[in-house]
């Protein structure tokens, strides 16, 4: 009897304890511990392996590309908890807010750019709900499309639009240049920015009173006082945007160096509009600590499943289960994207991030495909899956904060189009690899 079934196991194992709901990064190094006394005891599994995970952790620790996720949480959660965010919607709302659909222009733009400088799954959507829904609605919007712009735009630019955590992430995951991936992912990420923003100014056009032009007195403010709105508003967070990527993507700085740029121009802004106060910034230091602290014992966790997971040979049998599948780079391709599909349904990116995407490097370097361009693609899918009923947690962060006029209905309805639109992106992304290298 050999031991080829303990890797599928050890990997199943630990699927079905994360969607019974335990700790992710506990389960990792919970059942990584598990196999290898099971491993050891049958005698397939040197133990001596074991050494090498302190000398991993302090590898990741001492990652300076990682520095860059503490950095770019601080900077958008910053601009979020001084509300900044929301003085830039009402002066895009102002700006736009003459055309038909201009507030969902708004909200499109405002979402991309608050979640961009965010890159927290869920913060973006929870925020551009609270502060954009009730606005929409009150002007007469509907359900439907107010709750599906406000999902899509703000799950938009956590997966795509740099700079972005996710996007840090995956890069460190798959061996990549973090700036690398940068470049690569902004043509798909304005591409979908402008699908959004194409859709709604269609349907604006077709049905008239779904998405109606604001009243006159809301937008009749003197042009000296707009342009003081845009040039004190819109264009501060706009540069700050601005600086941080043009630093990385003109190799001034490194991403890490990047995200600390950005995070002291973050307070010198919030500062210079009097919105430094010590509440948000102590607001914004918890929720950076907590989420970076999640990030690095995921990585943990991650380290010792890897090794374990290689050291019972589960990565020949992935190898060997993906490189022998019907269709070859198209079978590969459709069921690597349906398995990541799916798992954004019931567990959040990292998780996806630190278990999956390992897995699947080897295999896709063997096959000869772009790494840079499979790290993107994932992001796609992924934004997908977190908008597509009945599971997508985009949806549900929404529900939590929309308000009980609208319905879960409205906002399942109101993402397809959107849902549509990604699809789209995503396919158009497979056939045309060079949307994403022609920056590089």
């Amino acid at each position: 009897m050999t031991g080829d079934w303990i890797a599928p196991l050890m990997f199943f194992t630990v699927l079905t304890c994360i969607f019974l709901g335990y700790p992710v990064a506990f389960t990792l190094g919970g059942v990584s511990l598990v196999f290898v006394c099971i491993g050891v005891a049958l005698g397939y599994f040197d133990w001596s392996l074991l050494f090498a995970i302190p000398e991993r952790i302090f590898g990741i620790m001492s990652n300076y590309v990682l520095l860059a996720v503490p950095f770019f949480i601080f900077m958008g959660t910053i601009l979020e908890k001084s509300r900044l965010a929301e003085d830039l919607l009402k002066t895009m709302g102002t700006l736009f807010g003459s055309l038909r659909g201009g507030l969902a222009l708004a909200v499109i733009f405002v979402g991309a750019l608050l979640a961009a400088a965010t890159g927290v799954v869920g913060a973006s959507v929870v925020a551009m709900g609270l502060i954009s829904l009730p606005v929409m609605l009150r002007y007469g919007y509907s359900k439907e499309l107010s709750s599906g712009v406000i999902a899509a735009s703000g799950t938009l630019g956590q997966r795509i639009i740099p700079p972005s955590v996710v996007l840090v992430v995956l890069g460190d995951q798959l061996g990549v240049s973090v700036g690398d991936l940068f470049r690569g992912s902004l043509t798909p990420g304005l591409m979908l920015v402008g699908g959004y923003a194409v859709y709604v100014m269609i349907i604006a056009k077709i049905k008239p009173a779904v998405a109606p032009a604001l009243p006159p007195e809301m937008i009749a403010i003197p042009k000296k006082q707009l342009f003081k709105q845009v040039v004190f508003v819109m264009f501060p967070p706009l540069i700050l945007i601005l600086v941080v990527l043009g630093s990385i993507f003109f190799g001034i700085a490194t991403p890490t160096e990047a995200g600390a740029l950005g995070s002291v121009g973050a307070m010198i802004i919030a500062a210079c509009s009097k919105r430094l106060t010590f509440t948000a910034l102590k607001q914004t230091m918890e929720s950076t600590t907590h989420l970076t602290a999640m990030v690095m014992m995921l990585l943990v966790g991650s380290t010792a499943f890897a090794l374990v997971f290689r050291g019972l040979y589960g990565d020949v049998w992935i190898e060997e289960l993906l490189t022998n599948l019907p269709g070859g780079k198209v079978g590969l391709l459709i069921v690597t994207n349906l398995a990541i599909f799916i798992l954004g349904f019931f567990i959040d990116f990292f998780e996806i991030a630190f278990i999956i995407v390992p897995l699947l490097v080897p295999v896709f370097r063997m096959m000869g495909f772009d790494l840079v361009w499979l790290g993107v693609m994932i992001g796609v899918n992924l934004q997908t899956s977190f908008l597509t009923p009945p599971f997508g947690f985009a949806l549900f962060y929404l529900r939590g904060v929309a308000p009980k006029e609208v319905k879960t209905t409205h906002i399942y309805r109101g993402v397809m189009p959107f849902i549509i639109i990604q699809l789209l992106g995503l396919i158009l992304l497979i056939l045309f690899p060079e949307v994403v290298s022609w920056l590089l």
